[in-house]
């Protein structure tokens, strides 16, 4: 759970565990039809708007404290496939039954982060956070909120970072395990953003 430090524009948002965000429709969805070995059947390609979340602002601040684990008691990750990044999605919460926007424990890969992420945290405002930005989106897309670490740098990094990642990226859900990685917390590797 947290308090996200979101652009002035978004204002904040708090996280309270992982979620089931709906699957994209239209144009924001596209099958993943590769020549490339890589791809996997039930992989789908994305667009969604990302934003980011450190040890400084989750909710209670100063902690990795996550509402959904799934690999790890805490948020945390390097990236790889096999040790993905904690990502926070949407929910709603319907009478006493909270509902994840995407299930506990999807995957995702992010191409422009180079990094694989996994559903262990949920964004959004209570009491009602279906009516939070995570839940309903930004500009018709699905929004995310990754983990980007910063517990061993000092909070301007990891801030810097979270604005740096801000923004529409291509993501892809259920990824095979081979894509490029560079490994390592976001904010303390110095938060790089790959194009193509």
């Amino acid at each position: 759970m947290r308090i996200a430090s979101l652009p002035a524009t978004i204002g904040l948002s708090i996280l309270f565990g992982a979620a089931i965000l709906p699957e994209p429709q239209g144009a924001q969805a596209d099958e993943v039809v590769s020549s490339s070995n890589t791809a996997t059947a039930s992989e789908r390609q994305f667009s969604v708007y990302l934003t980011g979340y450190s040890y400084w602002d989750n909710t209670p601040p100063g902690s990795a404290a996550i509402a959904r684990p799934v690999l790890r008691d805490k948020a945390g990750g390097t990236g790889t496939y096999k040790d993905p990044i904690t990502i926070a999605v949407g929910h709603r919460i319907e009478g006493n039954r909270q509902t994840l926007d995407y299930p506990a424990g999807t995957r995702f890969y992010l191409p422009q982060l180079r990094r694989y992420a996994i559903v262990e945290d949920v964004c959004g405002e209570a009491p009602s956070p279906q009516n939070g930005p995570c839940h309903t989106g930004h500009n018709g897309l699905p929004w995310l909120d990754i983990y980007v670490d910063g517990a061993g740098s000092a909070r301007p990094q990891s801030e810097s970072c979270m604005r740096r990642i801000s923004r529409v990226q291509p993501i892809i859900q259920n990824p095979s395990p081979d894509y490029p990685v560079v490994a390592g917390a976001l904010t303390e590797s110095g938060c790089q953003i790959f194009q193509g």
